[in-house]
């Protein structure tokens, strides 16, 4: 059993499989071999070294999915330089507050455009000094081609058996990687993580859930999340499974197809994207086929309690489940590639329509909880005990003698074990927060564990936005920054567990009145003024103003303008003037409902 990243990866390389990694050149894949992949690590670990980076060093990563991230990463792991993944999609100034923060003394970038991001963070206050491009001329003449560094490791190919050495160095409660996270104060927080909490965690979770040698793996969730970099990255390698990059999000259909994985994970939002399509073909089919269709759905959901619990399908029921997957199913599951077992799903709760309707149709799909602090599986569904809207069985029952998961009385989920977090990288008071006086670190999710011991999440202590494709948003600073335009007096961001941030605008009415009045808008009350269409583009044009200084995945897409302030009166705000979410969310349920019902 490996008990380091840099244990689990030379254990991998011993299966010698001739497609470790496979990345796509146009319209095939070409694949790297496990001894190419130890090369390649080797290689590279030993120009850091070579260039004076010590163990502890952060090394930071702004890269896609592709073949160079698992190389810095393994080669950072075995040398003991903690990496530090950021998302390509953040802007320049969020970018810079992680790259200063850390202290990074090297940053790899995938692009031009990242390292141009990378370049704003150099100056007096930063650590940074060196900037490598993978693709492209560099945007510098300080930026240094991937390409020299790998040149400069095969120079030295002769002491590669050092570097395996290197390895045997490494220590569980060596910090292995920082992984800054969403805050509600607006500056992301660094969850330090070691390669204990990972290896604990893939190993763990590997007992549990069916993965093999053999399997095939398409990797398209970012491995910048924590969930895609143990399930879809460690554990893969760890098994022996071949890892395939998706060219991007967007070439997800393709690449499936292409590549016929066998297993793939997920945020729910590429799940509910399939489900949409395939209700949107169907609907726009003939009456027959429609017909056809809705019968198939009604046998597949028949089968679908039987399937949760492994327990025998009635014999009429499977004969029509035979022919719905027949004549209906096997079709979709052919747009997949249709070859998947079975598929999981992390980062936001999956509606158990959606997961019902995969199940149905021959692709089973296991949901888990967990956290970024937590490396981040705490529990997920067994198959044979899933339960739509839980999030499964912990995965211990105890730890160290004590339970692993527990309630605490106001209903937060706390939870300690191997996997959690050894606290949050320069910053005591924040890791002090986030756990009680016995050491168990403090989920911000209420929920209940019911008589089965199966978890449910029911609310959300943190007020952390979870969208559906698993992106965090803070929305107080967005909040904040609306607040900045002379036309907006209040707002509160949307989006949780919504594919999409949307937001409820407050006018400054007074502002509004002079605008109306300048524009020669007529209007008979306030109600009358918000609710006409140039008030609405007006006030979304001053959103898009803001968006501006956003990332994509944090932009307001989408305004209900309300006609009057939230209140302490009405309980929609407290003592202190914060918004109680919960609350507006409830009073308002029906115009929430309204921005989201066309998407």
């Amino acid at each position: 059993m490996a008990h380091t990243i840099a244990d689990l990866f030379y254990e991998a390389c011993a299966f010698q499989s001739a497609d470790a990694l496979a990345f796509r050149r146009g319209s095939t894949y070409v694949p790297i071999s496990h001894k190419e992949l130890q090369a390649r690590v080797e290689r590279l670990a030993l120009a850091l070294e070579a260039r004076g980076l010590k163990a502890g060093e952060p090394v930071a990563l702004i890269c896609e999915n592709r073949p160079e991230w698992a190389v810095v990463d393994y080669a950072c792991a075995i040398s003991g330089l903690p990496t530090v993944p950021l998302y390509p999609t953040l802007n320049a100034p969020q970018s810079a507050f992680i790259l200063k923060h850390a202290e990074t003394r090297i940053v790899f970038c995938s692009t031009p455009e990242q390292a141009r991001k990378a370049l704003t963070a150099r100056g007096a206050d930063s650590a940074l000094a060196t900037v490598v491009q993978m693709d492209g001329i560099p945007v510098d003449p300080a930026v240094v081609p991937f390409a020299t560094l790998m040149a400069e490791g095969e120079a030295l190919e002769a002491r590669r058996p050092e570097v395996r050495a290197w390895a045997r160095q490494r220590k569980p409660e060596d910090l292995l990687t920082l992984i800054y996270t969403s805050g509600t104060t607006g500056d992301p927080k660094g969850a330090m993580l070691t390669h204990g909490n990972l290896v604990s965690n893939v190993e763990r979770t590997l007992e549990l859930i069916q993965m093999k040698r053999g399997d095939r793996c398409l990797s398209f969730l970012p491995l910048s999340h924590i969930l895609e970099r143990m399930a879809g990255h460690y554990s893969m390698m760890r098994i022996g499974a071949s890892i395939y990059y998706a060219e991007s999000i967007a070439t997800v259909g393709d690449d499936l197809q292409a590549t016929k994985p066998t297993l793939i994970i997920s945020v729910p939002r590429i799940y509910e994207k399939i489900y949409a399509r395939v209700r949107e073909g169907v609907a726009s089919s003939s009456f027959l086929k429609r017909f056809i269709f809705h019968w198939a759905m009604w046998a597949g959901e028949m089968s679908v309690p039987y399937l949760y619990e492994k327990r025998n399908i009635p014999l009429w029921i499977q004969f029509q489940l035979w022919w719905s997957r027949h004549l209906v199913f096997h079709k979709i599951l052919a747009k997949t590639g249709g070859n998947i077992r079975f598929a999981i799903s992390g980062g936001a709760p999956l509606s158990p329509k959606v997961m019902a309707f995969f199940w149905a149709i021959g692709l089973p799909i296991t949901e888990g909880y967990g956290l970024t602090e937590t490396s981040p599986v705490i529990s997920f569904n067994r198959f044979g005990e899933v339960a739509p809207g839980k999030v499964g069985r912990p995965i211990y029952d105890t730890w160290q003698g004590r339970p692993y998961v527990k309630i605490a009385p106001d209903g937060e989920i706390l939870c300690q074990g191997p996997n959690v977090m050894k606290g949050y990288w320069k910053n005591p008071e924040a890791t002090a927060e986030a756990f009680d006086a016995d050491g168990y670190f403090r989920t911000g999710d209420i929920g209940e564990l019911d008589a089965r011991g199966l978890l449910k999440i029911t609310d959300r202590k943190k007020e952390i936005i979870v969208t559906s494709g698993g992106k965090k948003v803070a929305p107080q600073p967005i909040e904040e920054l609306l607040k900045t335009d002379k036309f907006i007096t209040q707002a509160v961001l949307l989006g949780d567990r919504r594919n999409f941030i949307s937001a409820l605008i407050i006018p400054n009415f007074d502002s509004l009145y002079r605008w109306a009045h300048q524009h020669k808008i007529a209007y008979s009350s306030s109600r009358d003024l918000v609710a006409r269409p140039e008030t609405v583009q007006m006030l979304m044009e001053r959103v898009e103003l803001i968006n501006q200084h956003l990332s994509n995945f944090e932009r307001v897409k989408k305004i209900a303008v309300l006609d009057h302030e939230l209140s302490l009166e009405t309980g929609q705000l407290t003592p202190s003037l914060k918004v109680k979410r919960r609350v507006v969310n409830e009073m308002y349920a029906t115009l929430i409902e309204s921005l989201y019902k066309e998407a």
